[in-house]
């Protein structure tokens, strides 16, 4: 068996073999803007992802498809993680994924070769802003919430999230459970962002938690769904560890850690929004937002030192976008 994880795709066209390296996701549906595309018509034009972690695991995510992904004959309504062997059915389409070779040692050492091999592309320090976006009492829902209605509020919110982001000049780089992350890349001439730019993607957020709820009055649900986000801005290493025509662009640093640690930060002390100090003065450089950021001075988890961040909600953001573009009309 070979040393890297693949699929073996089933379906009336024979069996055709799609090795899982170098991106750390795929995109799975009937139109050609996905990863894998499947020309099956009980398949949605944007169905299901696959998502490898950084510790060389995989999770199938369904993208809220009409008809449905199948792990092993159940109906996949969370991110659930794969193991060798696995049975996936998509439409009328079998899929038989297949992990490195069983030995352990082995699979250490592939995946360890793979993430040097991302590491050698890596290569270019860039000026970048990292948003990361968690829903909130995920697991309470999982327990609460019929398996299939679960199944199309989670894909549907992923599926959102990422026209969202798109339009807003960035794309999802990771999706990670009930999380996903974006990144910004920022031009090399750069030394800080500029206002235009922090706006853009403050009206992402904006956009994000809107789409939330309108969601959430969409699905019977015990209680009304939220979502949390950290925000960090500095200098990562980024570069591309796709192939062909069909570019990956993610960064790695402590840039992409410390939003991670904001996004937590919000539930420590009871706020939507966290942002880093470099997100924050770019905002800050448009007045109406130092009225509606807070700030704190706390040690982030992994941290040594003392931060100080900025916090807010996304009813004091919506307040700051309104005065901005009232602002901004009137003085046209």
């Amino acid at each position: 068996m070979p040393s890297n994880p693949y699929l073996i795709i089933h379906n009336n066209q024979g069996n055709l073999r799609l090795p899982l390296v170098g991106r750390h996701y795929w995109s799975i549906g009937r139109t050609r803007d996905n990863n894998i595309v499947i020309p099956d018509r009980w398949i949605s034009r944007n169905h299901a992802m696959l998502q490898i972690t950084e510790k060389g695991s995989f999770y199938l995510i369904d993208l809220g498809s009409r008809n449905g992904t199948f792990l092993n004959k159940q109906r996949v309504s969370i991110p659930v993680t794969l193991e060798d062997g696995d049975q996936i059915t998509i439409g009328e389409s079998e899929i038989t994924f297949y992990a490195s070779e069983i030995d352990s040692k082995i699979v250490h050492r592939s995946q360890n070769s793979h993430r040097d091999s991302m590491t050698s592309i890596l290569h270019v320090r860039r000026l970048i802003t990292v948003l990361v976006v968690d829903i909130r009492d995920f697991t309470i829902l999982t327990r609460s919430v019929e398996e299939t209605v679960l199944s199309s509020l989670i894909g549907t919110w992923f599926r959102e999230a990422g026209k969202i982001i798109r339009n807003h000049g960035s794309w999802v780089d990771k999706y990670i459970g009930d999380a996903l992350m974006a990144v910004w890349f920022h031009t090399e001439e750069e030394e800080e962002v500029s206002k235009e730019e922090i706006l853009k993607i403050v009206q992402a957020l904006h956009e994000l938690n809107q789409m939330t709820q309108e969601l959430s009055s969409k699905y019977p649900l015990p209680f009304r769904l939220k979502i949390g986000a950290g925000m960090n801005t500095g200098y990562g290493m980024v570069g591309n560890t796709g192939s062909g025509d069909r570019p990956d662009y993610t960064a790695i640093g402590d840039t992409v850690n410390a939003a991670f640690r904001l996004e937590s930060a919000t539930k420590e002390i009871g706020k939507d929004l966290v942002f880093g100090e470099t997100s924050y003065n770019s905002l800050a450089k448009i007045p109406p937002a130092q009225q509606c950021f807070q700030n704190y001075h706390i040690t982030l988890k992994g941290y040594e030192e003392e931060q100080q961040i900025y916090a807010s909600t996304f009813d004091s953001l919506e307040l700051f976008l309104i005065r901005y573009f009232k602002k901004s009309t009137l003085g046209n």
